[in-house]
């Protein structure tokens, strides 16, 4: 549990790094998606789990989807 009494998932302690550790920080998404792209190629296991994410960002603000 978090101090705030949150439950928190062991797949979010990454998320959880990455804010913390980064949050503060400004990024285009252009850089995010060179960083996925340069994960993906040093992971390519990853491939399929990190397009499911790109694509769920992407659209985010498409009402037809939901």
């Amino acid at each position: 549990m978090t101090p705030g009494g949150e439950h928190v998932y062991f797949t979010d302690r990454g998320i959880e790094e990455l804010e913390n550790r980064r949050g503060e920080e400004e990024v285009t998404l252009g850089w995010v998606a060179d960083q996925l792209r340069t994960f993906v190629d040093l992971n390519p296991d990853f491939e399929v789990p990190v397009e499911r994410l790109a694509t769920w960002l992407a659209r985010l603000d498409d009402e037809d989807e939901e």
